[in-house]
């Protein structure tokens, strides 16, 4: 489903080199002439893993999966599972609102020189931490569901949002966007769209809801179809070519083909395939990064080859950056 585009490597030390690069339009892409399955079978790690350093956050979103709440790991435990994550490419030090944490600029100088890291936010508190993370991190990637009315009606404040976004830049901090679609908001997301390319965001991540925490409480209207959503993708995939916007856009559907591709580490270090369709909360649990390295968790992980494809690309709809800088 990939669409035509060159991808630029990027040039952060902790970038992989090989079979996979990490591109500036924060993901991966494959190196050469070695395919899913070849990459499949020769990885003894995930190439990707979401650590929630905490479940707190200052939001409520609509359509939050993560609600139950869990202490915070201490940096003692976070610096064991860092040990057993060895082999892993990129982590997402994620929530909750992970910059709740005082102590979120230890976390991360703790990884920041054995992964690709990607910091999932809100950006409601980048001024206390934005200038720990600069030079250190590959990106920030900011939930923004459009405008600010469609913000503010499913988020939080879109002002507070916005405002955080340009303390990051002022950090010379890479951006990307992400936003979570419900029929409610479809109308906004050519502006989501121009609001990234605004920005100069890597990417835009299109994300579908998924029927656990407070999305449990959305009617029933407001999750959209696969059909419909390739549909709205490759309606801003025309805009994106007749308006010369540049971000990647990204657009995940819960399919055979992306079931359980994640692998989601709660703050107790307890690993999860995630979302398995059948299973409770979406959970599949896998082992604990705690007790085990990761190496141990990828063996018995079923999902390998959805959740390469996934952080390919090759699954879901994409497009690579656009621009002379892709």
């Amino acid at each position: 489903m990939t669409e035509l585009g060159m991808p630029t490597v990027m040039s952060r030390s902790s970038a992989p080199s090989g079979p996979v690069v990490f591109t500036r339009g924060h993901h991966f892409q494959l190196n050469g002439s070695t395919s899913v399955d070849d990459l499949v079978g020769s990885l003894h790690a995930p190439l990707s893993v979401i650590l929630q350093v905490t479940k707190r956050c200052d939001f409520d979103c609509d359509f939050c999966s993560e609600i139950l709440q869990l202490p915070d790991p201490t940096l003692d435990q976070l610096d064991t599972m860092r040990t057993n994550l060895a082999g892993v490419k990129r982590v997402f030090l994620s929530g909750g609102e992970p910059l709740m944490r005082r102590d979120f600029g230890d976390v991360v100088d703790m990884y920041s020189d054995d992964f690709i890291l990607g910091i999932p936010t809100n950006a409601t508190r980048a001024l206390q931490h934005a200038k720990r993370l600069a030079g250190k991190v590959a990106y920030v990637n900011v939930g923004l569901e459009g405008p600010r009315s469609i913000t503010q009606r499913v988020r939080g404040d879109y002002d507070k949002v916005m405002a955080g976004i340009r303390v990051f830049q002022e950090h010379g901090l890479p951006l990307s966007l992400s936003c979570v679609v419900l029929r409610s908001d479809l109308h906004g997301l050519p502006f989501t769209y121009q609001i990234a390319d605004t920005l100069d965001a890597g990417k835009l991540k299109l994300i579908m809801p998924l029927r656990k925490g407070n999305a449990l409480d959305l009617d029933e209207h407001e999750f959209i179809s696969n059909t419909e959503a390739e549909a709205k993708f490759n309606e801003l995939v025309g805009l994106a070519s007749t308006f010369a916007w540049r971000p990647a856009l990204r657009l995940t559907a819960w399919t055979p083909e992306t079931e359980g591709h994640m692998i989601c580490i709660e703050p107790t270090g307890k690993a999860n395939a995630w979302p398995v369709y059948d299973a409770p909360d979406l959970f599949e649990p896998l082992g604990n990064v705690l007790e085990e390295p990761v190496s141990e968790i990828w063996n018995r992980y079923r999902f390998k080859r959805n959740h390469v494809s996934k952080y390919l690309g090759t699954s879901i709809h994409t497009t690579l950056r656009g621009g002379s800088d892709a």
